[in-house]
């Protein structure tokens, strides 16, 4: 039996998932109240998020979003790897809405019938910064139209992501 524990232990401890970074007391999370759709289409750049498996030495990372011909959201999530001119690696999925009365709750799949919650927990009125989480706070993004945000935009999110509970402590800051 030894002998196969490192088989049995090793697929366990790929699946594990990153801290949760969200107060225990925290209130339940919310979403926005609306998101139109067709205004968050397009590409998006990561300013920060909580650190994951799947980004690991990512930078320069954007997201792009698209309808596609099924009713569902094409999702490009781009990388370059270990510097934002570092060599680029892209990961298709597709994203559907779940909550269709104000499309801010969605879910986003890269692979076979996995899906994970893609949360729209703070957007901007004119759709140039959005915060996207998930209700266990294990994941969160900082994403904006602009490579780089300014210090008040950045501020006022922190300052909105700590009243939701975050901690903004363990947020990494992407290199654009």
């Amino acid at each position: 039996m030894r002998r196969f524990a490192p088989f049995v232990l090793l697929p366990l401890a790929a699946c594990a998932s990153p801290p949760v970074n969200r107060a225990a007391e925290a209130p339940p999370l919310e979403t926005v109240e609306s998101v139109d759709l067709d205004r968050y289409l397009g590409r998006w750049y990561e300013i920060a998020r909580f650190p994951n498996r799947f980004e690991k030495n990512c930078e320069g990372v954007t997201a792009d979003y698209a309808r596609r011909e099924d009713g569902l959201v094409s999702v490009v999530n781009t990388c370059r790897k270990g510097s934002p001119d570092g060599e680029e690696k892209a990961a298709k999925g597709r994203a559907r809405v779940v909550d269709e009365e104000t499309n801010a709750k969605l879910e986003v799949s890269f692979f076979g019938p996995f899906w994970g919650d893609y949360w729209i927990i703070g957007l901007a009125e004119d759709y140039s910064l959005a915060l996207v989480g998930e209700p266990e706070g294990r994941y969160l993004w900082i994403l904006s139209r602009t490579p780089t945000i300014s210090d008040e935009t950045r501020d006022g999110a922190l300052g909105d992501l700590r009243r939701m509970g975050y901690n903004i402590d363990a947020l990494y800051w992407t290199k654009q």
